[in-house]
């Protein structure tokens, strides 16, 4: 365990991440220009999409209707049992637990970048170690939305909000940058084939150096932005300040567990598992604000940017992967 958390720690990634956070903390004038951050954003999701695609054109129906299968689960259950826990436990209201609830039932993209990079960088080393599933992308397609709909479908019934604001809130979800980047990559990778894909696999694989280069950059300014935020937790209270940490490991452990039983390998349910950890900062900010505008902004953007987030860079990964490697018997 601890020559694995060395490991991670010690990535560039999250090297660069906790650079970020320590420019922050000394109040350095740096930061990323925000087309610059914008620009990075475009270009990982989109080729993530893309190479997604491509290998998910080779994969039968029987390969992945397993592990979609037990995405689709993770996506109705986290938001559901956090919404349970941040309202009857941590007596939050209904607006701020649904608008929680939605953060922790989506994904965070980065998050999964980090874990691919995690295991990727092992097998570097571990030659033994099985190739990550073509796919997982789609993994992280199906699970963007349908946790941000339960929880705030919760929200909007428990607080008597007019019916159309759920329209708005699919509309802007389903339309959000992240949706028409990964789904659209996806698509299109499918549609081009391995033979096209060749062309462009230099500028967008993520096992290159382009590709690691730019998430480096990306996850330098997250960690300018999650250091922003930390001035924050003084407000959350220990009980959210707990749930942001505690909430990953048990939902990681178990979709680390579940994808093992779909069939995924370690890898694979590693990453998953740290899908099913990992909280959105970009698509579901803003439905939460469409749809639950008495949820507490401090309390959902600093639970999931300045707690769960640091924490599943820095140490969840290794975590799940250790979880994965049990339930696979190793």
């Amino acid at each position: 365990m601890t020559d694995l958390l060395k490991a991670n720690l010690l990535n560039p990634i999250a090297l660069s991440f906790a650079l970020g956070i320590v420019a922050r903390l000394i109040r350095s004038e740096f930061s990323l220009p925000k087309d610059i951050y914008t620009g990075l954003s475009i270009f990982l999701l989109f080729g993530l999409g893309l190479k997604g695609g491509v290998e998910l054109a080779e994969s039968t129906f029987s390969a992945i209707i397993g592990p979609v299968g037990v995405t689709l689960l993770l996506g109705v259950i986290t938001p559901l049992t956090a919404f349970a826990t941040l309202r009857y436990v941590g007596r939050f209201s209904d607006s701020d637990a649904a608008g929680i609830a939605a953060h922790y039932g989506s994904v965070s993209a980065v998050t999964f970048i980090a874990a691919q990079n995690f295991i990727q960088g092992l097998q570097a080393t571990d030659p033994s170690i099985p190739k990550l599933e073509g796919y997982l992308p789609t993994l992280l397609a199906v699970l963007e939305s349908p946790g941000i709909h339960i929880a705030l479908a919760i929200g909007a019934i428990r607080t008597a909000r007019p019916d159309q604001k759920i329209a708005e809130v699919l509309h802007e979800v389903l339309t959000a940058r992240t949706m028409v980047l990964l789904v659209g990559g996806l698509v299109i990778g499918a549609l081009i084939g391995h033979k096209n894909w060749e062309v462009i696999q230099p500028f967008y694989d993520s096992k290159g150096a382009i590709f690691r280069g730019a998430l480096c950059l990306f996850l330098l300014e997250m960690g300018i932005v999650a250091g922003s935020r930390l001035g924050d937790l003084k407000k959350v209270g220990p009980f959210l300040l707990a749930f942001g940490i505690g909430w990953p490991i048990v939902h990681g452990a178990f979709g680390a567990w579940l994808g093992t039983v779909a069939g995924l390998s370690v890898g694979g349910a590693t990453v998953l598992g740290t899908m099913a950890a990992s909280a959105s900062y970009i698509a579901a900010p803003p439905a939460v604000r469409v749809t639950l505008p008495d949820a507490n902004p401090t309390l959902y953007l600093t639970s999931s940017l300045a707690i769960t987030f640091p924490f599943n860079i820095l140490f969840g990964i290794t975590i799940y992967y250790r979880v994965a490697q049990w339930a696979a018997g190793l």
